[in-house]
């Protein structure tokens, strides 16, 4: 009934007699397609054939537009499309850390099982388990940490941001490995496919060890397959 009351002005001002009801919403129809469709459509069709390249990581989808390729180790994933809202380079910084602290994680998951500092607080070899004979103390220790890194962070965020800074660089090369662009570029390739590789072994190695009364190596050493 809106919708007919809304267009009834120019319906009774057709030279055209409406014998049913279903002429009349047929004429709504095409007056709506004249008055809409035709303003949005040159829209439509600019976007359309704006050049988007396919994403490598989701073969039936298209990139995100600020995922053109340019940067290392740009597959075309943001299935989210957080690229769209969030600077890359800020997306670029996030990712690099999280790829750090999940190589440190997955190197202490393993090295957990045989070594640990002297005392029986720290002697279980189950990782999880671990966690929860921390004591208070311990607790505040690891925060107060994690908040001064996080303030040096923020300092160096703010400076990639600027343009002055490339995304989780902080001069650590100590053997020269990364001397040229080209050098520097395989090298960070490769810390991202690792870092990649170990967020997701990370979580694995989390929900494994919960399920398990074992670490991760003893689980391996009597691992039956079933085949």
């Amino acid at each position: 009934m809106l919708i007919t009351s809304a267009f009834s002005l120019n319906i009774n001002t057709l030279p055209l007699k409406l014998s049913s009801f279903q002429q009349r919403l047929s004429c709504i129809s095409r007056l709506i397609r004249k008055r809409f469709v035709f303003k949005i459509s040159p829209v439509v069709a600019s976007s359309s054939s704006t050049s988007r390249r396919q994403s490598q990581a989701i073969p039936f989808l298209k990139a995100p537009p600020s995922l053109d390729g340019t940067m290392v180790g740009d597959v075309g994933f943001d299935p989210l499309g957080f690229s769209t809202i969030i600077d890359l380079r800020y997306l670029r910084e996030s990712e690099l850390k999280h790829c750090r602290i999940a190589m440190l994680a997955v190197v202490g998951f393993i090295v957990q099982e045989f070594i640990h500092l002297p005392g029986d607080l720290f002697s279980n070899p189950h990782p999880m388990q671990a966690i929860g004979q921390v004591p208070i103390s311990g607790w505040i220790q690891i925060f107060l940490l994690v908040a001064i890194l996080e303030m040096i962070d923020i300092a160096a965020i703010k400076e990639t941001l600027q343009g002055n800074r490339e995304p989780g660089y902080f001069g650590f090369d100590p053997l020269g490995l990364a001397k040229d662009k080209q050098a520097h570029d395989r090298y960070l390739l490769s810390e991202l496919k690792n870092g990649r590789l170990a967020m997701i072994a990370s979580i694995a190695f989390m929900i494994q060890s919960s399920l398990s009364s074992e670490g991760i190596i003893a689980q391996l050493t009597h691992l039956k397959l079933p085949f």
